[in-house]
């Protein structure tokens, strides 16, 4: 069977899956739509929060961070991880001792305030809506290549089937489809690496393949292998911090752990199940599940970097480096061309692909009169280095077609998670909380699952126009939540001096600061107001590590102000208490 058919297949199936599990567990209540009816085996949510939170940016952009930043990209595997056991040690086990449905019913509730509440939700769907942008464009990414469509027709496929399950299913459907979902990702994202990592190294183990010695050359580590080429291309060193700013790496890291933390599709995962403890189980039983693909994820983007140049430069030495002929190129660059996902510009006129550090100027020039390379020709997204390495290693067709549902599986399973939480946020905390309080459960079920339609369909319209790669649109999102959302749930729970005042002034400077100093660098809807390079960002941090300013702004106007202002009332205080001792029941 040729791999389009076969992809056709493996995607069908596990689509036919998704939906007949949604079907058999659609919510009939407010309660099971938004929290699952508290029911939930805590390793079930377990393995269903990993789902949730391993999106299309631990899938398919996490190893291409890796694969091309080498050390830097260590702060997005220390920002991620970090945050979720942030998250699962410090939040967890309060929020759901508060048992509400949402994160804005907390605020709401925690500072006796309406408005405070909508401000939640404001800040909320700013964090969902940047989310899902890059989920949707993972989703668009895979159907381009994999199902031979373009990117329009990947998304609405994507958005079709993300809607018959959230807006059927609800939480209670979702929660048990992601179950699916993380069986079908995370034996897609293994199976490769083992392949590959047996291929390269002769271990089957890809995380002790990463420090073996090379098939083909004994006595040669594939670390030092890759790190000796790249720097032959005139490219940084793949392991060392050189040339590293240290106060960015900071800021990205400290932005994504945070931001983890107040993640609020992960945070209501906590509210489904039935106990106290059985949050603290499932947040252990997730981290087992994460985990796997986070310990994989690094030796994937070491044999994807180093795959990926052997095949452009099959030889690379201090005095020689070769480039094969562009019709001579293999049929994974061939397919992957197709998606404008690779571009090759024959800038020299040689007829042959070249890649290398045309910014290195020194290596630039040496390169020039040696070589007669004038600039980088070969262009590759990002997005595609784990995706395109079944391919890459020559692995068979049911492996690529595998990596591909795996890849869908991912966006989709965040997406439908994010896309409840924007849906239960305007039914829930603006129309039943606030708006329209006097509505029966019948008509907030409906409104949240409209609501979910509508969501749905933004979600598309940003996949197609997102704001940059899958894994910095998510960076993005992470910061919004650590500079608007992390901070007055922290001080919510641990502080009982903390206002409304404070916390309405505290999420709403950071999330104006955040997003305005995103907006200012990367746009959306209109052109940058500045060039993104480091001469321009405030204290030497990029738009990816702004949240970690925006959260310290947070924190110091919000006690400003609660110190200025009347502190909260006693039986506020008294709860705030009681949620700081969680028991087991």
């Amino acid at each position: 069977m040729d791999l389009t058919a076969l992809t056709y297949l493996v995607v069908g199936i596990t689509f036919a899956i998704y939906i007949y599990i949604a079907i058999k567990s659609r919510a009939s209540s407010t309660g099971e739509f938004y929290v699952a009816g508290k029911g939930v085996p805590p390793i079930v949510n377990g393995m269903a929060t990993a789902a949730d939170w391993m999106s299309a940016a631990s899938f398919i952009s996490l190893a291409g961070l890796i694969a091309f930043m080498g050390y830097q990209g260590s702060q997005y595997l220390m920002g991620w991880t970090g945050g979720y056991v942030l998250l699962a040690l410090l939040l967890a086990p309060y929020l759901r001792k508060f048992g509400k449905f949402t994160v804005p019913e907390f605020i709401g509730d925690r500072f006796y305030s309406q408005t405070a509440r909508i401000v939640a939700v404001i800040c909320l769907i700013f964090i969902s809506f940047t989310y899902v942008a890059g989920q949707m464009r993972g989703v668009g990414i895979v159907f381009s290549r994999f199902l031979e469509v373009d990117i329009t027709t990947g998304l609405l496929i994507g958005m079709g089937v993300v809607f018959l399950y959230a807006v059927l299913g609800g939480m209670k459907g979702i929660t048990y489809t992601q179950v699916a979902q993380y069986c079908v990702l995370i034996f897609a994202y293994t199976v490769p690496a083992i392949f590959i990592s047996f291929q390269l190294t002769g271990n089957p183990i890809p995380q002790l393949g990463l420090g073996s010695e090379l098939v083909q050359e004994p006595g040669v580590y594939l670390l030092d292998k890759l790190d000796t080429i790249v720097q032959d291309l005139g490219f940084h060193s793949y392991i060392d911090s050189m040339n590293v700013s240290t106060i960015n790496i900071f800021c990205i890291t400290l932005a994504l752990m945070v931001g983890t933390a107040g993640l609020p599709h992960v945070i209501v995962r906590f509210f489904t199940v039935p106990k106290v403890r059985d949050a603290r189980s499932s947040a252990g039983w997730a981290l087992v599940f994460i985990a796997i693909l986070y310990t994989t994820a690094p030796a994937v983007a070491v044999m994807a970097r180093y795959n990926l140049i052997n095949t452009v430069h099959p030889s690379v030495t201090d005095t020689e480096i070769t480039s094969i002929a562009y019709q001579d190129r293999p049929e994974w660059i061939k397919r992957w061309e197709e998606t404008k996902l690779i571009q090759w510009e024959d800038s020299n006129g040689d007829g042959k692909i070249q890649a290398f550090n045309d910014k290195n100027s020194e290596f630039q020039a040496n390169a020039e009169i040696e070589y007669g390379w004038n600039k980088s020709e070969l262009k590759v997204d990002r997005d595609i280095m784990v995706l395109a390495n079944p391919e890459i290693a020559q692995l068979p067709n049911w492996v690529i077609a595998l990596i591909a549902a795996g890849g869908i599986a991912a966006a989709l399973s965040t997406a439908a998670g994010l896309l409840l939480v924007i849906s239960s946020s305007i039914s829930h905390d603006l129309l039943k909380g606030t708006l329209m309080k006097r509505i029966s459960e019948k008509q907030e079920l409906f409104a949240g699952r409209c609501a979910a339609a509508v969501a749905i369909c933004v979600a598309g319209y940003l996949g197609y126009n997102p704001p940059g790669f899958v894994a910095q649109v998510v960076a993005f999102a992470f910061g919004l939540a650590a500079s608007s959302l992390f901070p007055v749930i922290l001080m919510g729970i641990f502080s009982k001096r903390l206002n409304k005042w404070g916390a309405i002034s505290g999420m709403l400077t950071g999330l104006v600061f955040t997003m305005g100093y995103i907006l200012y660098f990367k746009g959306v809807f209109f052109e940058p107001m500045a060039a993104n390079i480091p001469e321009n960002w405030l204290f030497g941090i990029s738009p990816e590590g702004i949240g970690t300013v925006g959260m310290l702004m947070n924190f110091a106007v919000a006690f400003i102000v609660s110190s200025l202002t009347a502190p909260p009332p006693k039986h506020i205080q008294a709860m705030v208490e009681d949620i700081r001792i969680p028991k087991s029941t």
